[in-house]
């Protein structure tokens, strides 16, 4: 066969293939155009789940005649003139596809009207008379009617009403919180589905609280920090409102709504110390990053992006969100209750402070100019290395509270302990509830890690060498891997085929069970997989850390005297992440004295 000129239908036909799968994805694109031209309110209205009709409106800039004719044509776009536009693109849209790809397999119908005339226009790419006079008011509306109509087998892949509404409902939610200054309105088959109004950027809260849930608003972190010209604001799901599914994970990279393999993985390992096997984090996240810095001309739908320096932004992203939960626990600034058996208290909410900045970057200052890739590496391993050895400010304190906290520590002081499990604390707010073996778990597990990451994890030599009976394949993986062994502070050798001796172990866990804390780790060190990659070995001695935390831990039913439990709120007020144990569980709760007065009916 000869190579012939595509004809211009099947070339948009192609490039719909890639943009539409469904009415979101026409839904998309057209937020997108509105957004770009300024919209402050959008009205959506749906027929059938978005198949029979799709029609937006919004009062942004509008089009004149010319620009009508222009929309549909293929590749025309006002958004990027030369590759110098292209390489750092600051609107949503750019490629000049998305509406001729619609008008290929929909009716589609444009109305504009520029806020400097006198009517606007409307244009029907099937009316050879078109664009027309008619009666609008400032700004564009797009109707997309019978999608697929002229394309039976790509038609027939559509799924029910309510699945193409449900798939249209979540893409404006994610629309909507990433623009809480513009207002949204919806409706489907003539009922109102979402009244969303324009917010202002100090009750932007409110948005998230209604479209993510108020168990999330009230278990979430504010989080607004920056470094080497990046900034990183939003809110983080607490590790205890974790979720089975990844529902409730949404991130925005200069406005733009993405899904980014990098980032997901990045904000894993910022949680992966505190939450549960299987358990998804919660979050709401905006990343700002100089254009130049990123490439977002990847795949037709502009989901996927490509970082210049994606080490540099794994980093920044890992280090300031584990700061954040880290900051978080029982030696922070809080408002409200932790917990509230009665359901009507509110988790605790901090707000993170910024990131230690050094001097600011050039393209934080005003853009007024671009900072080298490079200039930002050297200039965010300054600023992280000080992060690093700098002690938290005390954080400021209301007069009336002051007296209160200067005399009783954030956890009180110990009263009680309840069946060798629980240590019972009276604090300024009211009753405190401790998980003692949680919470020393997670002590234990981070001055471990405080050691290992300083290569000074203490050893102590046992006065008698303990025999630990093993399998061949045991013995035979404690010898492969007699390095890590030696890194975590374990001096094991072996002294048969079937058994290994233990000189030396962790300071740490100089009383722990040296035999069964040899063979948890050894089971831990069990089919490491092929894929020894930095990553995945920090993963892998963050589960051996924690693993040796937990054998160093107080166990249950064990009798604390009254200095000891005073010694564990002391430390827990000073280690990081205190709120949960290694495996995701709370360590504490805490019941004020209005959650008390609840559960005896006091005042009612």
């Amino acid at each position: 066969m000869s190579i012939q000129q595509l004809p211009p239908e099947l070339v948009n036909q192609i490039a719909a293939g890639e943009i539409i799968e469904r009415p979101a994805s026409v839904l998309k694109e057209l937020l997108e155009n509105a957004l770009d031209a300024g919209a402050a309110a959008i009205r959506i209205e749906l027929e059938a789940g978005g198949k029979r009709l799709l029609r937006v409106r919004d009062d942004g800039r509008g089009m004149s005649a010319a620009d009508l004719e222009m929309a549909v044509r293929p590749h025309a776009t006002s958004k990027i003139r030369s590759l110098d536009d292209l390489e750092q693109v600051a609107t949503l849209g750019f490629r000049g596809e998305a509406l001729p790809s619609i008008a290929s397999v929909a009716a589609l119908r444009l109305t504009s009207r520029c806020p400097d005339s006198d009517h606007g226009h409307c244009l029907d790419p099937q009316d050879p008379q078109s664009p027309r006079p008619a009666p609008h008011p400032p700004g564009t509306t797009v109707e997309a009617r019978d999608l697929f109509h002229q394309v039976p087998a790509r038609r027939k892949f559509l799924r029910t009403e309510r699945t193409e509404l449900r798939h249209i409902q979540e893409l404006i939610r994610r629309v909507a919180l990433g623009r809480p200054e513009v207002a949204f309105q919806v409706s489907h088959n003539g009922r109102e589905l979402m009244h969303l109004p324009a917010l202002s950027p100090e009750a932007s809260g409110d948005r998230v609280r209604e479209l993510m849930g108020a168990g999330f608003a009230d278990a979430a972190l504010r989080l607004d920090t920056e470094a080497a010209g990046m900034r990183l604001s939003g809110w983080l799901g607490l590790p205890t409102a974790s979720r089975g599914q990844p529902d409730l994970q949404y991130v925005y990279l200069n406005g733009r709504m993405i899904r980014d393999r990098l980032v997901s993985q990045a904000l894993r390992r910022a949680y992966a110390d505190v939450l549960f096997k299987d358990r998804f984090a919660a979050y709401l996240l905006h990343l700002q990053i100089d254009p130049m810095q990123v490439d977002v001309n990847v795949h037709p739908t502009k989901h996927e992006v490509r970082f210049r320096d994606g080490g540099l932004v794994f980093d920044f992203l890992r280090r300031q969100v584990s700061r954040a939960l880290a900051e978080s626990g029982a030696s922070a600034v809080v408002e409200g209750s932790n917990a509230d058996p009665a359901g009507e208290g509110r988790v605790q909410q901090v707000s993170a402070a910024p990131a230690p900045r050094g001097p600011l970057p050039r393209a934080v200052e005003g853009q007024t100019g671009r900072l080298p890739l490079a200039e930002a590496r050297a200039l965010y391993a300054t600023e992280t290395a000080a992060e690093d050895i700098a002690t938290p400010a005390a954080a400021p304190e209301d007069d009336a509270d002051a007296s209160v906290s200067s005399s009783m520590p954030r956890l009180g002081h110990a009263i009680a302990q309840i069946h060798g499990v629980y240590v019972l604390a009276e604090s300024s707010r009211g009753l405190i509830l401790v998980d003692m073996h949680a919470a020393h778990e997670r002590i234990v597990y981070e001055r471990l890690k405080q050691q290992y990451a300083a290569m000074s994890l203490a050893h102590q030599p046992l006065l008698v060498p303990v025999a630990v009976n093993v399998t061949p394949t045991e013995a035979d993986r404690a010898e492969d891997n007699r390095a890590i062994l030696d890194q975590l502070g374990l001096d094991v050798d072996r002294a048969g085929p079937e058994q290994l001796r233990i000189r030396g172990v962790p300071a740490l866990l100089k009383d722990a069970d040296a035999a069964g804390l040899l063979r948890d780790v050894l089971a831990e060190l069990d089919n490491p997989g092929q894929d020894e990659s930095s990553e995945v070995m920090e993963d892998r001695m963050s589960r051996l850390l924690g693993t040796m935390g937990c054998h160093g831990s107080v166990r249950a039913n064990r009798r604390l005297t009254r200095p000891e439990q005073e010694a564990l709120l002391r430390a827990m007020e000073e280690t990081p992440n205190i709120d949960q144990c290694n495996h995701g569980r709370p360590t504490w709760v805490e019941l004020d004295m209005a959650g008390l007065d609840r559960l005896f009916l006091r005042g009612r």
